[in-house]
């Protein structure tokens, strides 16, 4: 059988710049434009750079820029030395817009020597080349400012254009001592895509990636000149490099891919595609790449306990517990709404059943009638409650009192709900403070039945996720402990229930 050879970094980089030169070819040029009429627009271009961009840059300028885009190249043009750090999300366009601003800055004399820094030597080059093939092929860029390839200098990590301005890729770690255009020490350094997953859990290694950033290369600027330093990523680990850096800088500029009102960023990306996006990855990897937000697993509950449930009639009560959140639509930016059933034996709380998502108040009604339902004829009693604080009275009474008449009517039977009208501590204390000993102890057991099944999953997640910041959704969680606090309400109640102690669950296993 012969053997498969993988293409080396040459012949992609070969075939990425064969691409890419054809991306950029048949941008028009129009002839018939006298020379006045070219000084006179290039004029106008230059004085507004947007304008510019999108001139210039046809093919990547498909969507209008956003307002954090605008603002953040009027901070970096406006300042002859400035240090910013932008932890765009991905699909914000930090390369490319950083790009239209080098090749500006370059192109009309204000800048001289540029480095760009990434993790690697050949991920830089990668990155360097959109800006060597712009000036090598880009006709707009040769009719106003003339060919900027110069034969003999011209390479793919090096090369100085005709504008006056040197390029050079730098990989993390490799000297850049001596780098010079003549007289010019570098006056822009782009340190973009600078930390990896694999650095980022050895912290020896970002402080040795940092030192160096921090010892050889800045110090290439010159200290009376002009000097822009520019770090484009995100924030993917709780110590790295970008995190670090944004300590240091003038502006810190972080952008999620929606914003705090839980709408897209930019009108680049709809609410639909960003929904389909993140309905596809883990809530980690969704916070660590489209929301600066890493989260480590396992900084309060290290691990859970998922063990075989007893038969339910073996059970004197289960609470059924819902959190509802004030959203009445699917949009994954909204809080979920949950519900979950906990039943108390022996001292120890199962997770019998549980509904954790995006939904409506239609659907989290009609979780209430599934839940109950699926314990069809058994001997415990079932206790629905509903969280109900002084700020969701209102809701509750104007909005879901109506969905359970409703649902009565339809279904031929009421559940009696229960409103939890308690005056809550803080929910990651509450949720810290209650359930995490019990889960040390294997005293909260998930249902090993339910195992595979989405909303227990989520469940599990989020439960894994739960950190003091609490940047995570905890809605699943939440309701675990309303359910737990009303089960041990009730317990102590009748006084004839251990709560302290108790046998572990038979058949456990820990993950």
């Amino acid at each position: 059988m012969a053997k498969i050879r993988k293409p080396t970094d040459k012949q992609l980089l070969k075939e990425w710049e064969e691409y890419y030169s054809q991306f950029i070819s048949d941008v028009e040029v129009d002839s018939s434009e006298s020379e006045i009429e070219r000084q006179k627009r290039i004029a106008h271009l230059e004085a507004n750079p947007e304008e510019w961009f999108k001139y210039y840059f046809p093919k990547y300028c498909t969507a209008e820029p956003a307002p954090f885009h605008i603002a953040a190249t009027r901070r970096l043009f406006a300042h002859r030395r400035w240090y910013e750090v932008r932890a765009w999300s991905r699909e914000l366009a930090k390369s490319a817009r950083s790009m239209f601003e080098v090749l500006y800055l370059a192109l009309t004399g204000k800048i001289r020597n540029f480095l760009l820094v990434s993790n690697s030597y050949d991920n830089a080059c990668r990155l360097m080349l959109p800006f060597r093939m712009q000036l090598e092929k880009n006709l707009r860029i040769i009719n106003d400012y003339g060919e900027q390839k110069v034969e003999g200098h011209w390479e793919d990590g090096e090369f100085v254009a005709k504008c006056g301005c040197s390029f050079r890729a730098l990989g993390a770690g490799q000297s850049p001592r001596g780098t010079r255009n003549e007289a010019a020490r570098p006056d822009f350094i782009l340190i973009d895509d600078i930390d990896t997953d694999e650095e980022c859990r050895n912290p020896d290694r970002i402080k040795q990636k940092w030192d160096w950033i921090e010892q050889a290369l800045i110090p290439t600027i010159s200290v009376s000149g002009d000097a822009r330093i520019l770090f484009n990523g995100n924030v993917i680990a709780k110590d790295c490099c970008i995190a670090r850096a944004g300590k240091a800088a003038d502006k810190f500029d972080i952008v999620n891919i929606r914003d705090k009102n839980g709408k897209s960023s930019w009108s680049k990306n709809s609410e639909e595609d960003i929904d389909f996006i993140l309905s596809k990855i883990s809530t980690r990897a969704a916070q660590q790449e489209y929301y600066n937000n890493p989260l480590s697993e396992g900084d309060v509950f290290k691990e859970l306990t998922w063990g075989k449930v007893p038969k339910t009639n073996r059970f004197r009560y289960i609470i059924i517990y819902g959190d509802p959140s004030p959203s009445n639509s699917k949009n994954k930016a909204g809080s979920m709404k949950a519900i979950s059933a906990v039943g108390l034996l022996d001292g120890i709380y199962y997770i019998l059943d549980c509904r954790l998502d995006h939904a409506t108040n239609a659907e989290f009604v009609d979780w209430f009638y599934d839940i109950n339902e699926g314990f069809g004829s058994t001997s415990a009693q079932l206790y629905n409650y509903v969280e109900n604080n002084t700020l969701q009275d209102p809701f509750y009474e104007q909005v879901f009192k109506p969905l359970f008449a409703a649902k009565a009517k339809e279904k031929g039977y009421y559940l009696n709900m229960v409103p939890d009208t308690r005056s809550k501590p803080d929910k990651y204390d509450r949720i810290e403070g209650n359930l995490e000993p019990l889960n040390r102890e294997c005293r909260l057991v998930l249902n090993e039945a339910k195992r595979g099944n989405p909303h227990m999953e989520r469940l599990a997640e989020q439960f894994l996720l739960v950190s003091p910041q609490l940047k995570a959704p905890a809605d699943g969680p939440d309701s675990v402990e309303g359910g737990v606090f009303v089960a041990g309400q009730k317990a102590l109640e009748r006084s004839g229930e251990m709560l302290t102690m108790g046998r572990r669950p038979r058949n456990k296993r820990r993950v």
